[in-house]
């Protein structure tokens, strides 16, 4: 499956991940003390019976966010997810990608290198941080944007095949 980027509303974006990272720590909270407490007074008190408690309040709290992630109310928090899911993969291999695509013009590595440029700057603006705070990877950026320019590439990209990077890391 391919990953194409969309346009999300960071506003909206960073009120809705404050909100559910408050209501899925609750949730956790509230079960983690309610299962630790039936099987405390089933039977017995010890620490066994309240980390099994504790266990047992995670594994509902993970049930409930797994099947709630399909709902579309959550689609831009699963889309930062995978984002920062095909981000890490991309990151990875970031040597190789440079030394492929800066030094030898590979356009897979290229595109790799644009997606993750794009990630990056997408990140940060969900999350309400200036994308242009590292000089390194500013300048990065515009080497990349200058070697696609120069093998006709578009600026940028739309999107990741993740079999590009599998592809990339194989060959």
């Amino acid at each position: 499956m391919n990953f194409r980027f969309e346009y999300h509303d960071p506003e909206q974006f960073r009120r809705k991940s404050r909100l559910m990272a408050i209501i899925v720590a609750a949730q956790f909270i509230v079960l983690g003390l309610l299962f630790s407490q039936l099987l405390t007074a089933k039977f017995g008190s010890s620490l066994a019976m309240n980390a099994l408690g504790v266990l047992l309040g995670l594994l509902a709290t993970s049930v409930v966010v797994a099947v709630l992630r399909e709902r579309p109310w959550l689609q831009d928090q699963c889309y930062a997810w995978e984002l920062k899911h095909h981000l890490a993969r991309v990151s990875g291999h970031l040597s190789t990608l440079r030394e492929a695509g800066l030094e030898g013009h590979d356009p897979r590595a290229l595109d790799l290198l644009a997606f993750y440029h794009q990630g990056m700057q997408q990140m940060a603006e969900l999350n309400g941080r200036t994308p242009d705070d590292d000089s390194e990877r500013l300048a990065e950026r515009l080497r990349v944007r200058q070697a696609r320019e120069s093998l006709n590439m578009p600026a940028e990209v739309s999107g990741l095949d993740p079999q590009a990077v599998k592809a990339f890391r194989e060959a």
